[in-house]
């Protein structure tokens, strides 16, 4: 049995979550969230009360046996996703395994969705790629082209891509989307200009993963900065350029950018940020109050440069540092963003 996830929104941000029971059917093949609710979690509550919406997702996933014995894969999977009768009433669709990921891309999945639009009217979050690295490393993920998906789901406010092999986006454009992440260990060039031009003016929330040159980042600082000077997000609330091997090069470009004067939230996490980018920070960071939140979780700060970062007023997270490997013979220091491989 696994568990799956049903969220239900409060006013202000405020979410329920409801924990569902997740049967495997008698075949023994694909994964369907049942009915039944196993438990509800207030996880934040509100005096005003009410709920704004309730939304039904479901999670399709291939396991070992699904594609390694009955030879499932990408194909088999979007036709079992047209096929399910509960389609029309998601809204939100998470793509996990899809059986063999690293050698069978997830084009079919995304074609097919592009080619039965009609059947997905009511998708608001999709979720592409959803695995851990039991499953398939993250760099190995082999993804798909996306230039039409843009146009196929106009209703789509939440978009997720992990990894990043062979991964198209195309030209964006699209009227409503309003968070956008991409989670790899490491971003093409090519997909980075496509975000700098990118047409997205409902966009709030910007999460990307840069990851490092071994695992597909093909550029240096100046593809960030293009990205920061040439993208327009008017409504960019939240920030996030992050898991990268040049974390102290993007902080300085991200401090000196037009979004520091309009976002809430920044991450710059799961990089190799060290007190050269801290100073950098507790420099420019009071020259902006209207940033409330400031992610560094996984870092090479200094434990000095650490107890000055929170002294900002700033809720400012400095979770799991890491220690620096140094080579005993030549010395050289070497240090890793968290996802990489």
């Amino acid at each position: 049995m696994t568990e799956f996830v049903r969220y239900v929104k409060i006013y202000k941000g405020m979410t329920i979550v409801l924990f569902m029971a997740v049967s495997r059917s008698k075949k023994g093949s694909f994964l369907h969230g049942c009915e039944i609710i196993l438990s509800v979690q207030l996880v934040c509550g509100s005096e005003e009360g009410g709920l704004e919406c309730i939304m039904k997702s479901k999670k399709y996933v291939y396991d070992w046996d699904d594609f390694n014995e009955n030879k499932k894969n990408a194909e088999t999977m979007a036709e079992e996703i047209i096929s399910d009768t509960e389609l029309p009433e998601l809204e939100e669709i998470i793509i996990g395994c899809w059986g063999e990921s690293w050698d069978n891309s997830a084009q079919s999945i995304v074609d097919s969705i592009v080619e039965n639009k009609d059947k997905f009217t009511n998708l608001k979050h999709l979720f592409i790629g959803d695995m851990d690295y039991e499953e398939c490393e993250v760099s190995w993920i082999e993804q798909a082209d996306y230039s039409k998906l843009w146009a196929a789901l106009p209703g789509l406010e939440k978009l997720t891509i992990k990894g990043s092999m062979n991964l198209e986006l195309g030209e964006i454009k699209h009227s409503n989307l309003k968070s956008f992440e991409i989670i790899c260990g490491g971003l093409g060039v090519s997909e980075i200009q496509s975000i700098a031009k990118a047409e997205l003016p409902e966009l709030r929330e910007l999460m990307l993963y840069i990851g490092v040159e071994d695992y597909g980042f093909d550029g240096d600082v100046s593809d960030i900065k293009d990205l920061l000077e040439k993208s327009d997000f008017p409504k960019l609330e939240s920030l996030g350029l992050m898991d990268s091997e040049i974390q102290d090069e993007i902080t300085e470009e991200v401090v000196k950018s037009k979004y520091m004067k309009q976002i809430s939230k920044l991450a710059l996490s799961n990089g190799t940020l060290t007190d050269k980018g801290g100073e950098i920070l507790l420099k420019e960071l009071p020259s902006f109050p209207n940033i409330k939140e400031v992610d560094l979780e996984y870092h090479y700060l200094s434990d000095k440069m650490m107890k000055r970062l929170e002294e900002l007023p700033i809720d400012i997270c400095v979770d799991d540092p890491q220690d620096e490997d140094v080579d005993e013979d030549d010395g050289e220091v070497y240090r890793y963003p968290m996802l990489t491989e």
